[in-house]
């Protein structure tokens, strides 16, 4: 299957989450009462709920997207990177913006998304996202009906696995043992909400995000045993406010 795909056809892809407030105190009681109810399938004995309210951006319930960045690859020799970022306090504007990229793939462009882990988090987490915030969700994250070779959508970890169902390995794990510069190397997913809500330190989270897009895109070039990406070769187009 991967042989058949062309890089060139690859939006490769991250996203970033946080609890959709910054503590539970500060979620209406309701919600309260709902987080206790969904943290009890993973609490420990002497945990509470709003002990483990910073996993609540997890669960696209319970969270929000503060940032989306995609990389596509152009070119062989060299291979560049072209990196983006959809990113804000307002969930709805970013997805809104998200989406509308997707939809200038012409329709003969068969793009193919592209994140590690996307199928059991990333894609989603968004379609999930989209529907809470009323927006139609694009027809490359819509598998509903679809047969297995009409899902455009690619999973690093999935094809990591080589049919082994039950195997799980961190992207950290993977760049560490492909000899690809690690994306962890300031802040990792724990931090993110932290990063977020105490720090209101957003630039650096969309710096982290796209260091991740670029560790799945090394990790596919990789896994097609070809040319990896020269830093000099990585170009960001996201403009920061205020910068």
């Amino acid at each position: 299957m991967l042989a058949d795909v062309r890089t060139c056809d690859v939006l490769f892809l991250d996203i970033e989450t946080v609890p959709f407030a910054p503590s539970f105190d500060d979620a209406s009681p309701k919600m309260q009462e709902l987080w206790d109810s969904k943290s009890k399938q993973f609490r420990s004995d002497g945990e509470t709920a709003e002990g483990v309210w910073q996993r609540a951006g997890i669960y696209a319930e319970f969270g929000k997207i503060i940032c989306i960045s995609v990389g596509i690859i152009s070119g062989d020799n060299p291979v560049k990177l072209r990196l983006k970022s959809f990113f804000g306090d307002d969930e709805k504007e970013l997805l809104l913006q998200f989406s509308a990229m997707l939809s200038k793939f012409r329709p003969d462009h068969e793009i193919n998304l592209c994140a590690h882990n996307g199928r059991e988090f990333d894609f989603p987490y968004i379609a999930r996202r989209m529907i809470v915030s009323g927006i139609k969700v694009p027809s490359i994250l819509d598998n509903s009906g679809k047969k297995p070779w009409e899902v455009k959508l690619l999973d690093t970890m999935d094809l990591w696995k080589f049919g082994d169902y039950k195997h799980f390995t961190s992207l950290n794990l993977l760049t560490n043992i492909l000899g690809i510069p690690s994306p962890k190397d300031d802040i990792e997913g724990s931090m993110v909400a932290s990063v977020y809500w105490d720090e209101s330190d957003l630039k650096r989270i969309v710096t982290y995000c796209e260091k991740d897009v670029l560790a799945v895109a090394q990790v596919f070039l990789a896994l097609r045993v070809e040319p990896l990406i020269d830093q000099e070769n990585i170009e960001s187009v996201t403009v920061f406010p205020g910068t």
